[in-house]
């Protein structure tokens, strides 16, 4: 396979330097990402740049995947209109230990191929390295008037940041510059990729490299776009916040419902970069899913693609059925199967109410549904609903209007879902 050519025809190659298809095609290269472990998860605006190095070694060469444990003490400018919050050594390293996990699943670390994929922390080489030997050995070969130049630099200073632009963070291109001089004389790195929001720092890498070393001294860089939705607003942030890999942040449901409900365009433009799908069968997919949109293929796959690759199988089959407790044919099993993290996220839209132990266990139905809380308007209406078998508690049908509610209804311990009709959803906590 073709690292360039098939970046190309998944949409995933924004710019790259002069040489670098030829470099590729030539031998087996390794190439490096940045992730700043600012959190203890990655989210899906990092996909794009992990897909990256998925799809490199997929194409036989090394990912080198490098967490910034030092640079994320600084925090990167580009892109940025405030500086970030500076982090200790301690969260750095605990942050590092869980984004390593999510990264096995993309790539492979373990095998003994040639080219399996290496984790790396910029703070292993950074923190014995003083500031007065950074700048003698480092300092003095990249001029100010060459950093001022970079975009990121010069959209912070040209009112974008509010407090202007720190000297900690002005010196950031130093330091990645840096990490990939380093890289490039302990691993024989020559290639850095990130989104087009990078170029600048990548750049500075290279340029850093030919000062130091000489200019027979060659490295590559390779971008990707920066990804967004079809109205041009941030990719991967809900009402919520960003939708996150791990599962306590952002539960497999609502990670799979994410894609489920993105557009169709979308659909078409993600399931090129957010799977490994070969051509053949994303094309296929795309003209059935044109001929009858209303279906959602394209994002009934993308959804099952992406939530397999980060949660694994099982964690997708419950994600499909918990979304067939809201629209299909669920059962009381299946929704006993539930977590309640699940449960909650499922149940997140529909009116929620809230009452005590004594005004819920041995009531009556009809007094605990249309007068304690208003799942129902009044209890004639309910009278009338459940005789005619259209109210369901826990999805079963209710017997009777007056049925007593026991402890051994409550779903976990405290929940009780009313269902009205078809599509009426109520949930009450029992507390």
């Amino acid at each position: 396979m073709n690292f360039v050519e098939e970046l190309k025809w998944r949409g995933m190659l924004h710019q790259m330097m002069p040489g670098t298809e030829e470099l590729l095609e030539k031998e087996q290269v390794t190439a490096y990402v940045g992730i700043d472990p600012t959190a203890d998860s990655l989210h899906i605006g990092h996909l794009c740049g992990v897909m990256m190095l998925r799809h490199l070694q997929r194409c036989g060469h090394k990912p080198l995947a490098l967490v910034g444990g030092a640079t994320g003490m600084i925090g990167d400018p580009s892109g940025k209109s405030q500086e970030r919050n500076l982090l200790d050594e301690a969260t750095l390293q605990h942050n590092i230990d869980c984004i390593k996990g999510q990264l096995a699943r993309f790539l492979d670390f373990e095998s003994d191929a040639p080219n399996k994929a290496e984790l790396v922390n910029n703070y292993d080489w950074m923190k014995d390295y003083t500031f007065l030997a950074f700048v003698r050995d480092i300092g003095k070969h990249i001029t100010v008037n060459y950093m001022m130049a970079k975009d990121s630099v010069q959209k912070r200073l040209n009112g974008e940041a509010r407090d202007g632009l720190s000297f900690t963070e002005f010196s950031y291109q130093l330091l990645q510059g840096y990490d990939f001089l380093h890289l490039y004389q302990t691993k024989n790195c020559k290639l850095q990729m990130g989104g087009s929001d990078q170029w600048g720092n990548i750049t500075t890498g290279a340029e850093l490299i030919r000062r130091t070393l000489g200019s027979e001294n060659e490295v590559f860089a390779l971008t990707c776009p920066l990804i967004t939705k079809s109205d041009g607003r941030k990719f991967g942030k809900t009402e919520s916040g960003n939708v996150w890999l791990d599962a306590k942040r952002t539960t497999p449901y609502e990670f799979y419902q994410f894609w489920l409900n993105v557009a169709d365009d979308e659909a078409e433009r993600y399931i090129k970069i957010f799977t490994s799908l070969e051509k053949g069968e994303i094309d296929g997919l795309i003209e059935e899913h044109r001929q009858d949109p209303g279906r959602r293929i394209l994002q009934r796959r993308l959804g099952e693609e992406v939530t397999k690759l980060v949660h694994g199988e099982s964690e997708l089959e419950k994600a499909i059925e918990a979304s067939n407790i809201l629209f299909g044919k669920a059962t009381k099993e299946n929704l006993l199967k539930l977590d309640e993290a699940t449960l909650l996220a499922v149940f997140s839209g529909v009116p929620h109410f809230e009452v005590t132990r004594s005004e819920a266990i041995g009531a009556k139905a009809v007094d605990l549904f249309a007068e304690t809380t208003q799942c129902f308007a009044s209890k004639g209406e309910m009278r009338k609903l459940t005789q005619g078998g259209g109210v369901s508690l826990n999805k079963e049908k209710l017997q009777a209007f007056d049925q007593i509610i026991t402890e051994g209804d409550l779903i976990d311990g405290k929940y009780l879902l009313v269902q009205r009709g078809k599509k009426n959803y109520y949930l009450i906590t029992v507390k």
